[in-house]
């Protein structure tokens, strides 16, 4: 009887007991972090979410610019949660701003100081996990941008009988990446070596975090990647498939092409989901090679993640960049022409080359291009020499006088189809960053009778910041971006000297137009989202559990407020690009009036003949190759507007015919010829 009313009188304590716990800061200075130190001893070893542990958490401290802020917490065993991060603005200090367990109030929909009681930014009921909470903990308190600084003056822990509480990951209908670093921290530049496992149980079937991996189950090497997006809470990773010594190994993954290097793309800043997948689809609809990717919820040391975007790593591989391999031995002749890859982005001294030109409109800046592959490390001179010497030429030309010579000027060192589509995507997404940074171009060997392999534009990269309103007074869905001011990476001015060229800006029109008839119309594209939306919507609910920053002004900074739902947030989307494509349909450079398609065949090597030319009552076209998927053809006036359409799903046939063309009037005509994801047009004089 005794020994019954002890425990009657332990359970009695802990209904009522809670227990806080005072600590004084110190400075906050400019790219720095703070920390303030808790000594806790409380008259138990486990803390958990349903009888006793972390119930609150109030920060008092003084910054003019909060938004500069990331404050974090961390318990004895590790365990590291954010509290706050990137919200309010301008605004000033928090003062009695606490993180309580029963709040149902976002800092969104409140304004600094933030006074009161507020939902935390992450699941910080994880601390709550049957650790023993006796030893130190810590808040600390990061501050990411220059000039404001600040102090922290006190913050406090309160234990209690009503802790925080967090969700637990056990399954998905998304498949799972499962990485167990063993203790080991990931770093930047150099890969650790950790185990990796991805469940996947089929379309439609659901994935357990207790099922055995079936995609992939072995060593990898991993490391923290990007720019800005590192910066963020949910951090993107770079990983290289190895396997038991090092070395890399190909494997397929989620039924993408069996390569070694491979990226978990964070989507903290894109809370759509949408948007790279939008865009890398877009690019590949237009016939050109794009990063393929699949949503994955990520587990990372047993703790749930989020969504990320599993994707391909930008690498020459005959299922991605398809360009020849360049050994460091082939140094003279047609072998040194090719395969080469390099991009517009972030550089040294170490890694790129300056262009002999400045931009457009921006005489003096600097505009340099960095060595992408071969990597920076392993090109050797006579090939820095032959692609720089390549540029130049290139530049040269598209400067000059007689730039616009159909034989002689620009025209002879690029593929204009892959410029135009590269402008077509990245203007209809509106990316700030389209232009100057991440922005990629392959040149290939080139042929053995001498002619030029042109320089390509794309793939396309990186859409966090695109699909947005980020200056004031664009929210109507105005402006371009490939002639935006010069910043901290200054683009080259290329496109504006091509639109300078009316045959260019037409056949940009043409091409826009005509691509605004399917993939680029807004039905299908909301369709997309719609079927994005679809995949992830379980999921997302976790992910804004774990990250908390859903209707929070988090990562890149928007015009407008950020929606309150994720369903708000799909509309959001689907209602900027509405406003985005309207705007583009008036203002897209070029005319529809006798608009040249020559030069938009140039997608891969001609394995047609279309003849007569001239012709009378009918075209034939003949493929060197039978043809796996059905065959459209389509005969267009000289405006682009389409006069004859005609699918052909025979199996097997190689000759194909339109005709009953007699009556057509006399002039220019264009047969557009589309296998699978390519587009040949030819010209055609009746």
């Amino acid at each position: 009887m005794k020994s019954i009313t002890l425990v009657s009188t332990f359970l009695f304590y802990f209904i009522y007991y809670s227990q806080s716990f005072t600590a004084f800061g110190d400075s906050i200075l400019d790219f720095q972090t703070s920390t303030v130190q808790f000594n806790v001893s409380l008259p138990t070893n486990t803390i958990d979410t349903t009888n006793f542990g972390l119930a609150s958490v109030c920060i008092n401290l003084n910054h003019s610019y909060l938004s500069d802020l990331t404050i974090k917490i961390s318990a004895p065993d590790g365990t590291e949660k954010i509290l706050f991060t990137n919200s309010g603005g301008g605004g000033n200090n928090l003062v009695n701003t606490c993180f309580t367990s029963n709040s149902t109030t976002l800092l969104a929909s409140s304004s600094a100081p933030f006074s009161g009681n507020f939902i935390p930014m992450s699941q910080i009921g994880a601390v709550n996990n049957g650790q023993n909470p006796n030893g130190i903990w810590k808040i600390t308190v990061y501050d990411g941008a220059g000039q404001d600084e600040g102090n922290v003056l006190n913050c406090s822990l309160t234990f209690g009988s009503s802790p925080f509480t967090y969700f637990k990951f056990n399954s998905s209908k998304l498949p799972i990446v499962v990485i167990n670093t063993n203790g080991l921290p990931i770093g930047n530049d150099i890969k650790t070596v950790v185990d990796m496992g991805i469940i996947y149980n089929g379309s439609g079937s659901r994935n357990y975090l207790a099922d055995p991996f079936t995609e992939y189950n072995g060593k990898i090497g991993i490391e923290y990647r990007g720019n800005y997006s590192l910066s963020l809470p949910q951090k993107p990773y770079s990983i290289e498939l190895i396997d038991s010594i090092g070395n890399s190994i190909d494997s397929t993954i989620l039924g993408m092409p069996a390569e070694s290097d491979w990226l978990l793309l964070a989507n903290y800043n894109d809370k759509s989901f949408a948007r790279n997948v939008l865009a890398n689809d877009l690019f590949h609809d237009l016939g050109h090679y794009s990063v393929r990717s699949k949503h994955v919820d990520v587990v990372l040391d047993g703790e749930y993640q989020g969504i990320y975007l599993l994707a391909e790593k930008i690498k020459r591989d005959v299922n991605r960049v398809d360009i020849s391999k360049l050994d460091t031995n082939e140094l003279v002749g047609n072998n040194l022409t090719g395969g080469y890859i390099f991009k517009v982005d972030y550089w040294d001294n170490t890694n790129s080359w300056q262009s002999n030109y400045s931009p457009i409109g921006f005489p003096g800046l600097d505009v340099h291009f960095v060595y992408y592959y071969p990597k920076p490390e392993t090109i050797v001179l006579d090939q820095q020499t032959y692609i720089q010497n390549f540029i130049n030429e290139f530049e040269s030309v598209l400067y000059s006088p007689t730039f616009d010579d159909p034989n002689f000027g620009y025209r002879k060192y690029i593929s204009t189809t892959s410029f135009i589509d590269y402008f077509i995507v990245n203007e209809s997404a509106r990316n700030i960053d389209g232009f100057k940074k991440s922005r990629f171009f392959s040149k290939d060997k080139d042929n053995f009778d001498g002619s030029i392999k042109k320089l390509k534009a794309g793939p396309v990269w990186d859409f966090d910041w695109a699909f947005k309103d980020i200056n004031p007074g664009s929210d109507d869905g105005s402006g371009f971006i490939f002639n935006y001011p010069a910043s901290d990476v200054n683009s080259p001015g290329w496109y504006i000297r091509l639109l300078q060229d009316t045959v260019f800006a037409n056949e940009l029109r043409c091409r826009y137009e005509d691509y605004r008839r399917n993939k680029l119309s807004l039905p299908y594209l909301f369709a997309k989202i719609d079927s994005i939306s679809a995949v992830v919507n379980e999921s997302q609910e976790w992910h804004y559990l774990t990250w908390g920053h859903l209707s929070s002004p988090t990562g890149t900074p928007e015009v407008q407020a950020p929606p309150a739902s994720y369903a708000e947030e799909v509309q959001h989307l689907k209602d900027w690009l509405t406003r985005r494509i309207q705007w583009l349909d008036i203002n897209m450079p070029g005319t529809l009036s006798g608009c040249s398609f020559n030069n938009l065949a140039e997608l891969s090597e001609k394995n047609y003949t279309i003849y007569p030319n001239p012709f009378a009552s009918f075209i034939a076209i003949d493929l060197e190759e039978m043809p796996s998927e059905a065959v459209e053809i389509n005969l267009l006036d000289a405006t682009g507007r389409i006069i004859r359409r005609q699918l052909f799903t025979q199996n097997g046939a190689q000759h194909f015919d339109l005709t009953d063309l007699g009556e057509l009037t006399t002039g220019v005509y264009f047969v557009e010829l589309i296998l699978g994801h390519h587009k040949f047009i030819q010209k055609l004089v009746k």
